[in-house]
C-alpha cells in the first residue's frame, strides 16, 4: 500500500510534468534534445555501454583468477554509482525537454519515488555475472536519503543483484556531493576491483573543482586507470563536465554564452 508521503511525490510528478506548461517555470533547454536523443535512439551508445561492460567483465576475470590462490585476500567488490551508470532517467531528462520546463529537486525525487528507471544496455546483466562469482556490488550514489526507498525498489524491479540498506549508499543529510567517504569505507573492508561511473567525480576527487583544461589533464596523468579500474559510461545528457563549462553562471543567459563561448570552431575561437 502507498504511504501517504509516496502518494503526495507522485501527485507532485505528475502535477510537474503534465500540467499545462505555461503553469510551470518556463526554461530553454532544447539545446539538451541532441544528448538525450542520441542516449535514447543511437545504436552507438547501446555499443559503447555494451563495451564498457564487456571490459567490465574481462577486468573481473582476470581479478578473480589472479587472486584464486591468496587465502587471505579480502572478499573483491564492485562500486557503481547508479544513474546513468546503471539506470537510464532519459525519460524523465525528455519529459522537461518535450513541456519545456526547468529541472527541480522536486521533480527529482518524484521521480525517483516512482521507480520507473530504466537498465543501462549491459549493467543487468555485467553487475548479475560478477555477483554469481561471489563479487559484492556496492550502488554509490547522490540520491539522497529522501530517494532511497523508491532507488532500492527500482534497482530490484529491475533485478540488479545484492540491493539492500547496506549496499545502496546515498549521499547523506549535510554532506558534501564527495563519495571518497563513502569509497573508503567499502576499501576498508573488501578488495575493490572496479569503479564503474558516467562522471569523471565516481572514480575519485582529483577531478573535483577543476577547469576544463585542468580536468583534462588529470586524465592524462590518470590514463593508465581507465579500462583498468575505472570503467567510464557515455553520458551526454549531464554532469560535472558542464561545471567546468559553466563556472558560476547563475542563470539561463549567462549559461548560454558559456556554451558558445566554450565551442572550438574553424575561424572563431573561444576567449580567454
Amino acid at each position: 500500500m502507498l504511504t501517504y508521503v509516496k502518494v503526495v511525490r507522485i501527485t507532485l510528478l505528475t502535477f510537474l510534468l503534465f500540467v499545462p506548461a505555461h503553469v510551470l517555470a518556463q526554461t530553454d533547454n532544447e539545446y539538451q534534445t541532441d544528448a538525450v536523443l542520441w542516449t535514447q535512439s543511437s545504436a552507438e551508445y547501446r555499443a559503447l555501454a555494451l563495451q564498457a561492460f564487456n571490459l567490465a567483465r574481462l577486468r573481473v576475470d582476470q581479478d578473480l583468477a589472479q587472486h584464486r590462490t591468496r587465502r587471505r585476500s579480502a572478499r573483491p567488490a564492485i562500486i557503481v554509482d547508479v544513474d546513468e551508470t546503471v539506470m537510464d532517467n532519459s525519460r524523465f531528462q525528455a519529459e522537461l525537454i518535450l513541456r519545456g520546463i526547468a529541472y527541480t529537486p522536486q521533480a527529482w525525487t518524484a521521480w525517483c519515488d516512482r521507480a520507473e528507471a530504466g537498465a543501462v544496455p549491459g549493467a543487468l546483466e555485467f553487475l548479475n555475472y560478477a555477483f554469481r562469482r561471489g563479487v559484492r556490488v556496492f550502488y554509490i550514489t547522490n540520491r539522497r536519503q529522501t530517494e532511497k526507498a523508491g532507488t532500492v525498489r527500482n534497482l530490484e524491479k529491475l533485478g540488479f543483484p545484492g540491493v539492500s540498506e547496506e549496499t545502496v549508499m546515498i549521499r547523506e543529510q549535510g554532506t558534501t556531493s564527495s563519495k571518497e567517504s563513502r569509497r573508503q569505507t567499502v576499501r576498508s573492508r573488501y578488495r575493490v576491483v572496479l569503479l564503474v561511473g558516467d562522471n569523471l567525480n565516481d572514480f575519485n576527487d582529483d577531478f573535483t573543482g577543476k577547469s576544463i583544461a585542468d580536468r583534462k589533464a588529470q586524465v592524462d596523468r590518470e590514463q593508465a586507470e581507465f579500462g583498468a579500474q575505472y570503467i567510464v559510461i557515455p553520458n551526454p545528457m549531464y554532469g560535472d563536465w558542464e561545471n567546468a563549462v559553466y563556472g558560476n553562471a547563475s542563470n539561463e543567459t549567462e549559461r548560454r554564452e558559456r556554451r558558445r563561448a566554450a565551442l572550438r570552431g574553424i575561424t572563431v575561437q573561444p576567449g580567454p
